[in-house]
């Protein structure tokens, strides 16, 4: 059995990522944590990923194709045996842009951390794209979805919601400090009309991860974007692609 009981998980399935995605965020995560770890990425597809990734197989959950993607794939880590994983695990969605040292995410205490989600503040609802749990401790969660999942959705519109109202109910639901995962749309982007005209804002001091929920992604920012309706845009966003040069191997 593996020694190393803090581990960095991510998951890759469909096409929605390319494999850039996840070989940046290995490399970023390589450089910017100095616990010793392992980083892992569930998927289905290999293809075009570092060999210096270790890969494991995407856990299976039999959804209807049909259903809109709420990231209910990711509720699969909460199984009793994840692979061959042990101790915490750090789960980071593949559209983060590491900023800073991540070691305070494996420091800090508490059994279950997660962001507190900006556009909900107050409600007991958690953004997902960081978590941390203890491998094998919670299958409950992921076994209730397995046996409710229609329900759930009723009640719940996606995977965070879901995760984050069990975890409440336990007592455990706690977040990451303020500052350290930064909201690309609500920190970076300029309010309409400056989306046109000035360029991003970078980062604020005190910044460890940069978060993009919703639309743009950092690989449309980069060249630029506006939303449909005219009323969110930004310029070729410099910062981030530079950022991930450094990273390039």
């Amino acid at each position: 059995m593996n020694s190393i009981t803090n581990n960095v998980i991510c998951m890759k399935w469909g096409t929605k990522f390319s494999p850039d995605y996840v070989n940046l965020l290995a490399a970023m995560v390589r450089q910017n944590l100095t616990i010793p770890h392992r980083f892992v990425c569930f998927t289905e597809n290999a293809e075009g990923l570092d060999s210096k990734i270790e890969v494991r197989p995407l856990p299976e959950m039999n959804l209807d194709a049909r259903l809109p993607e709420r990231g209910w794939r990711k509720l699969t880590v909460f199984q009793e045996r994840l692979d061959d994983l042990v101790g915490q695990a750090l789960f980071i969605d593949l559209d983060v842009l590491i900023w800073d040292n991540l070691d305070c995410f494996f420091e800090l205490d508490g059994a279950f951390r997660i962001i507190q989600d900006w556009n909900l503040p107050g409600k007991n609802i958690g953004n997902s794209s960081i978590f941390r749990f203890e491998i094998g401790k919670y299958p409950d969660i992921l076994e209730y979805f397995l046996e409710h999942g229609d329900q759930v959705r009723k009640e719940v519109r996606n995977e965070q919601a879901y995760l984050s109202r069990e975890m409440h109910r336990k007592g455990l639901l706690q977040y990451w400090p303020e500052g350290w995962c930064v909201s690309f749309r609500k920190s970076c982007m300029r309010p309409f009309p400056l989306g046109y005209f000035l360029d991003t804002k970078l980062p604020p001091t005190g910044t460890k991860a940069v978060i993009f929920h919703g639309n743009p992604n950092p690989d449309v920012a980069i060249k630029g974007w506006r939303s449909p309706d005219f009323f969110k845009a930004v310029r070729p966003v410099k910062w981030i692609e530079e950022t991930w040069a450094k990273y390039r191997e």
